[in-house]
């Protein structure tokens, strides 16, 4: 939000300086992004006058110039056309940094003449974007003067207003706060209907469905005629100017003038130019706007528009037509103000990418009460300006009522904020922001003023009180510490971080997406539910809460493909959702790997990844988060968005499903345009058990044996249908205290085991731990293993 000093200054009567309005506004909660005082910037520039103009002896188009700054005269060399003796003109003197170079003047050397000092141009100082010439200042102006004695300059505040702040988006609110804070007082505005000489030949209605009623809940118009739409002032034209906007034609400048002032942005329509009367209703499919920005627009029926029997003129809260806009043959003008619903403009304006000053204050919401105020002021300015006469005004609709009164205690200021506030100086402070209060008992009841929506509750009254008092008087005070030090983290965090470091440990890298993703990419993963849409979406490609981690990695995998990055490890701690009902959100570790599993090398052949890779990194996540991952149960079940042959789940117990895994399904990959293989896991977080805080028992971390490990192979047929799982499972409890691992290292089906037979040849590693094992001993546990294999799978050794 950019305005002048003397912009303010309308508003507010106060003597502060520009830095110390600086000051109270940050302090405010309205933060001052940038203060361009062109004083500070010039205050080396001293005023001269041209004694002499002659040629330059060795350039047709440079002149040699005698020019005074009153104590002495120097001699400059300028290539300005409208140099001439007589001349007064700012000078820069050697030393003095240049606005528009940022350099240092120095003297010259220019064809071998030497070049004392520089005559200066309007866009040398920053100060317009004259180049043609030198500046020409007044015949009265004395030499050697410091310019900002002789010419006022207005300095341009930027603050950054805060989406609850809608009321400062007006000049005149940023006014009321300052007022209220003790930096001035806030001059009336007098709102006088303007007479009226004939009745408007324009009509005005609302036309909108039972479901829309608030689309446009107020609308408010009149017909101004023998108007004269030329230049505006010179004031306006400085104004708009200094806050980033090119000055266009009075009825234009006008408008925008009120959008910035008061925050009640207005439309002119060219009357000659309307085909019958002006009716405010949604869009019909296929209709189209040719905008004022040059661009065209398909409409549909979520947008407001002002129409007329011709069709839509403009989009309410949004951008004008040009089709009726004024121009400088405008005789006779249409003057619109309205209120329009903050949520579809917001929706129109992000769906059509229109970005406009109106769309920016009406989707943050206007003052509800000054739409019709706001046209009697504009009405007047139009004739001051432009001339004319007024139609009665037409106005249809209602302003929505005020609000209801605040129950507001004042010792809750004190308990809420911290702060002891004189009463009567919280009454002051509301009263100065527009809050109507009334005493009942020891409490008063507070009627928040219409542009302030923001405040609902008696915290925002507080906060207002404290806000006002200034938040540098809250005393600083220690927090309390406990006697015992407490630990920062829950488990269930230190749980994540240990699955963050683990997945890490594996060659995963950790990225962030979105929580939401497009309604396509959710139906993929079971999403796509009415619930988890939503209802203000940052994108219109970004519409729905995501319903597995999966889906925005499986889709970054594709992006990453595109630009040559095949082979990619991800993960992602974060939430999925499942419904809008508490319970349905639930915190998952997943990760993707897409491409070769390892980089090429000439000692081994590169592979795809498969599915056992993805059930790697499962289990590798539960353990890290101190889960059984050795005592979990492998089934072949797995969601619909993965390959329902190469994928399963981690159980624990015959319920409780920890982690799913596999091959990303053919069918999403196909939609998403990615090239496979891709394989991913989900661990669900909030299911595996968190780690005991305090063991019952003291265990040593570290068991090291003296004894050497024996590894004893075993070859077993058994049915094509029996898993390795269920092998490897039944060899390790063959004898728990000294068979420490199993692992397969060898599968074979063929003629030699049988049709619907496989061998699996597993490796058992013996850790004596008391003694070393004897023959006898060792030959006793591998019969254990035969026959625990034997009874769980009805495996035979292999002959």
């Amino acid at each position: 939000m950019k305005f002048t000093l003397s912009w303010l200054k309308r508003h507010l009567d106060t003597t502060a300086g520009v830095d110390a309005i600086a000051e109270r506004l940050t302090m405010l909660g309205l933060e001052v992004e940038s203060l361009d005082d062109p004083a500070a910037r010039l205050g080396g520039f001293i005023t001269g006058q041209v004694m002499e103009a002659g040629p330059h002896p060795n350039a047709d188009r440079l002149q040699l110039c005698k020019v005074s700054i009153g104590r002495e005269t120097l001699q400059v060399v300028c290539g300005a056309p409208n140099a001439r003796a007589g001349l007064k003109v700012v000078v820069a003197l050697p030393g003095v940094v240049v606005p528009a170079t940022g350099e240092a003047l120095k003297k010259g050397n220019v064809r071998g003449v030497e070049s004392q000092a520089m005559m200066c141009s309007w866009r040398e100082l920053l100060l317009g974007e004259d180049h043609s010439g030198i500046i020409e200042l007044p015949s009265n102006t004395p030499a050697g003067e410091p310019l900002t004695k002789v010419l006022s300059f207005d300095p341009v505040i930027d603050v950054a207003i805060t989406p609850n702040r809608a009321d400062c988006l007006g000049v005149r609110g940023i006014a009321r706060d300052l007022a209220a804070a003790g930096l001035g007082k806030l001059k009336p505005l007098s709102v006088e209907p303007v007479k009226s000489s004939f009745t408007s030949p324009i009509g005005v209605s609302l036309d909108f469905p039972a479901e829309a009623p608030g689309a446009c809940s107020l609308f408010a118009g009149r017909t101004i005629r023998g108007v004269r739409n030329g230049e505006s002032p010179g004031w306006l034209k400085d104004w708009l100017t200094a806050v980033g906007l090119r000055p266009i034609s009075a009825l234009v400048d006008i408008t925008n003038y009120f959008t910035i002032d008061l925050d009640r942005p207005l439309h002119v329509f060219d009357a000659a130019k309307l085909k019958g009367d002006v009716r405010a209703r949604l869009a019909r499919d296929g209709e189209t706007l040719a905008a004022l920005n040059g661009k065209s627009y398909d409409l549909d029926g979520s947008m407001t528009v002002i129409a007329d029997d011709a069709g839509p003129q403009a989009l309410g809260g949004v951008i004008g037509g040009e089709a009726t806009s004024v121009s400088a043959g405008t005789t006779d003008v249409f003057l619109e103000a309205a209120l329009f619903d903050p949520m579809r403009t917001a929706a129109t304006g992000r769906r059509l990418a229109i970005e406009s000053d109106a769309r920016y204050r009406f989707e943050r919401g206007i003052d509800p009460a000054f739409v019709v105020s706001g046209m009697e002021l504009a009405t007047r300015m139009i004739i001051e300006l432009c001339g004319g006469e007024a139609s009665q005004p037409v106005i249809v609709g209602k302003a929505p009522a005020e609000s209801a009164p605040i129950t507001f205690r004042p010792h809750r200021v004190e308990q809420l904020g911290g702060v002891s506030v004189p009463e009567e100086a919280m009454v002051a402070a509301l009263e100065a922001l527009g809050c109507k209060l009334s005493k009942v008992g020891t409490s008063y009841a507070v009627v928040p003023p219409s542009w302030r929506a923001d405040v609902t509750g008696e915290h925002d009254l507080v906060e207002e009180v404290i806000r006002i008092h200034g938040y540098d008087h809250i005393p600083t005070v220690s927090m309390p510490r406990p006697s015992v030090v407490r630990p920062v983290l829950t488990a269930a965090q230190r749980q994540a971080n240990w699955v963050r470091r683990g997945l890490a440990a594996r060659g995963l890298v950790e990225t962030v997406t979105w929580s939401f993703l497009p309604s396509s990419l959710a139906g993929l993963f079971g999403g796509g539910k009415a619930e988890l849409t939503l209802a203000n979406p940052i994108s219109s490609d970004l519409d729905s809460m995501r319903p597995s981690v999966l889906a925005n990695l499986v889709a970054a995998a594709g992006r990453n493909a595109d630009r040559g990055f095949r082979d990619i490890s991800l993960f992602e701690l974060g939430p999925e959702f499942n419904g809008d009902q508490p319970g349905d959100q639930r915190l998952v570790a997943a990760g993707i790997r897409a491409g070769r599993a390892a980089a090429r090398h000439w000692a081994e052949q590169a592979r795809p990844v498969d599915a056992f890779d993805a059930k790697a990194d499962a289990a590798g996540a539960v353990a890290a988060a101190g889960g059984p991952a050795e005592g979990l149960q492998v089934v072949a079940e797995a969601p619909a968005w993965y390959h329902p042959g190469r994928s399963g789940s981690l159980k624990l117990g015959p319920k409780t499903v920890i982690a799913s895994f596999g091959e990303i399904h053919p069918r999403v990959l196909a939609a998403l345009d990615i090239k496979g293989p891709v394989v991913g896991f989900e661990v669900f977080l909030e299911a595996v058990p968190l780690p005991k805080v305090r063991p019952t028992k003291a265990k040593s971390l570290l068991k090291v044996s003296p004894f050497h490990a024996i590894e004893r192979d075993f070859a077993f047929v058994v049915d094509r249908s029996v898993s390795a799982e269920a092998v490897l499972r039944a060899a390790k409890g063959a004898d728990k205290a000294l068979i420490s691992d199993v692992l397969l290292f060898d599968l074979y089906e063929g003629p030699h085991v049988g049709e619907d037979k496989k061998s699996l040849a597993i490796q058992v590693t013996l850790q004596p731990v008391e003694k070393t094992l004897t023959d006898a001993e060792i030959e006793a546990i591998a019969a254990k293993v035969v026959d625990a294999v034997g009874k769980a799978t009805g495996g035979e050794l292999r002959g």
